[in-house]
């Protein structure tokens, strides 16, 4: 998953919201003292819903499929009265006696509380100023919805006039970047480097050769030939006046000005309020209190279980050496790479498919929506992660063939596409009965789970060479690695350089691999803690139930349990499951 902004997170919500409901959970009955806090709590949540659709932050059901028709404003004043109402939304949350709520009514004010005090921290210190990482940033995170497919005519019109205000909502960029800048709250300069390649691929071609103009490209047959020729001569207007010029000026701030005077120093904790900032990413990202020293001592020692695992996986495939000889070998040998884009693609797809034959095993309740295998754009491949995946796409980077080895092809298919993010977000929208903040992504659960499908992988007989393995607990070292690596530069005074060789040392990542996730866990502090802690949580939960239930355990309802809930924070999770073994390990979904 890329990186979200308020703004985005609260677009995906509003996405998120609007799939097909399919199979209903069983709810508790609500107790009779109950229904006063139950109400009082909705009017607050469904009255600051209705506000961010006002806002341009969330969908309406009845929008929720049509082309935007302009972007929300960013500029301070929008984000200064942001932050007031969500301030007076805590505010009131805290006048309702939790503990009075009905059981799914307390679920649901955890997550709703816990994702508004992460949007009021965001803005109290104006993350806003910062619209851009080594990760993302605004320039490219419109660009998602011009590789989404219109189907009408109405759609591409309102595409065009989406267009027409992006000079408006650049312009907001610029100011708040500016702002940032002044008092040295920017990315740090070394993770900015090529950033701006992306800029001038739009700004420096030719209207058609643009990703703005992909929907224009190939248009339903529905729309009659006259009127089409008519939209793509207007795109190509749009375009060359209104979309291009505001990248140009993005470009030249960021080469002539932006990137020059970026602060060097790496630090989350160097920034204004930098120990109050970083502390508040930790607990945005993890959802737990936990310290930058604690996280960081738990990374140094899951790091030594698994290089135990390694060690053992290296002497069972017959390799006769250490492991600096061993990684040296996966990182040069021409098997582990494939040698054209189609062939990594479709090897992606057979391990896809593989799990497929799985499924039915492991998870009793499966999702309709489907998934599709699609190559990164190659504007934004040099700086993207080997995958990503969401409801109904699995990306995968074909750039630089020598950087993505086969033998971590299955872990990183299993974690992005099903049953990781492809599989359990799906399963989130499907869920009736939920109020639409609850489709916001919540960074620990999902990339937790994300990551514990990789390990469940083994189980499933998803890996069939010690090579395979061994990419996998290459993986499970990645992201373990990463609360040690990210804490060490936000918190303990690491350099990049020493970031670098930590995960050279310990994992199977390529050279480029190593630079680029580096660089993202400088230029974005915390998020790298999700995955890790997150998993530790889900397997903890699941030993515990399968400790306290014995035969009664069945793992595909444990792991409906778990995907039922959606995306909440760690220990809504943990309460769930403790009701689950109460409950007798039973399914949360009726049987038929």
């Amino acid at each position: 998953m890329r990186k979200q902004t308020v703004a985005a997170a609260l677009c995906a919500a509003s996405i998120l919201m609007g799939a097909p409901a399919q199979a209903a959970p069983a709810r508790a009955a609500v107790a009779p003292g109950a229904a006063g806090a139950d109400a009082r709590f909705a009017a607050i949540h469904r009255a600051e819903w209705q506000w961010r659709i006002k806002q341009g932050l969330a969908h309406d059901e009845a929008s929720r499929d049509q082309v935007e028709g302009d972007y929300p404003r960013v500029d301070a004043a929008s984000q200064a009265a942001r932050l007031a109402y969500w301030q007076d939304v805590l505010r009131r949350l805290g006048g309702i006696d939790a503990a009075a709520l009905s059981a799914s009514e307390k679920i649901n004010y955890q997550v709703y509380r816990a994702q508004i005090a992460a949007f009021v921290e965001e803005l109290r210190f104006r993350e806003y100023e910062q619209p851009v990482n080594a990760d993302s940033a605004f320039w490219t995170d419109v660009t998602y919805g011009a590789r989404q497919p219109i189907a009408t005519a109405a759609g591409y019109r309102r595409y065009l006039a989406r267009l027409a205000h992006l000079p408006r909502y650049f312009d907001e960029q610029l100011a708040n970047m500016r702002a940032g800048l002044a008092r040295g709250f920017t990315p740090p300069r070394v993770t900015l480097a090529g950033r701006d390649a992306a800029l001038a691929s739009v700004a420096e071609s030719a209207p058609e050769a643009t990703v703005f103009y992909q929907p224009f490209k190939d248009m339903p047959a529905a729309i009659p030939a006259a009127d089409q020729a008519l939209l793509r001569a207007q795109a190509v207007a749009a375009i060359r006046e209104h979309v291009q010029p505001a990248y140009a000026r993005v470009l030249a701030f960021m080469r002539a000005d932006y990137m020059p005077r970026a602060r060097e120093a790496l630090a989350a904790t160097g920034l204004p309020d930098g120990q109050a900032y970083y502390q508040s990413k930790i607990l945005e990202f993890t959802t737990t209190n936990m310290s930058a020293d604690a996280i960081h001592r738990i990374g140094l020692a899951e790091m030594a279980k698994i290089r135990a695992e390694m060690m053992e996986t290296i002497r069972q495939s017959g390799f006769k050496g250490d492991l600096p000889a061993f990684l040296a070998f996966l990182r040069s040998d021409p098997q582990f790479y494939a040698k054209t884009p189609d062939e990594l693609l479709m090897r992606a797809a057979w391990i896809a498919k593989k799990f497929d034959a799985k499924a039915g095993q492991y998870f009793g309740y499966l999702p309709r929506q489907r998934f599709a295998i699609r190559p990164v754009p190659l504007d934004q491949a040099p700086y993207y992660t080997a995958g990503r995946g969401g409801p109904g796409v699995y990306l995968v980077n074909t750039w630089n063939l020598p950087a993505r080895a086969l033998y971590s092809l299955p872990a990183l298919t299993l974690h992005e596409s099903a049953p990781g993010h492809a599989f359990q977000m799906p399963v989130a929208l499907e869920q009736k009965g939920v109020p639409p903040f609850r489709r916001a992504y919540i960074s620990a659960f999902g990339e937790g789970w994300a990551l514990y499908t990789e390990r469940l992988g083994t189980e499933m007989g998803i890996y069939e060479t010690p090579y395979e393995v061994f990419g996998m607990l290459s993986y499970q070292a990645w992201r373990a690695s990463r609360l040690v690596v990210d804490t060490g530069i936000h918190a303990k005074g690491w350099t990049r350089e020493q970031a670098q060789a930590y995960l050279r040392e310990n994992t199977a990542l390529s050279e480029h691999e190593v630079t680029t996730e580096v660089d993202r866990y400088i230029s974005w502090p915390g998020q790298a803690l999700s995955y890790y802690l997150g998993q530790m949580a889900i397997m903890e939960a699941r030993a515990k139930a399968e400790k306290a239930l014995g035969p009664k355990f069945d793992i595909r309802a444990f792991h409906d349990t778990v995907l039922q809930l959606g995306s909440v924070p760690l220990p809504v999770l943990a309460a769930r499951i403790d009701r689950f073994i109460a409950e007798g390990g039973k399914s949360p979904y009726p049987k038929d």
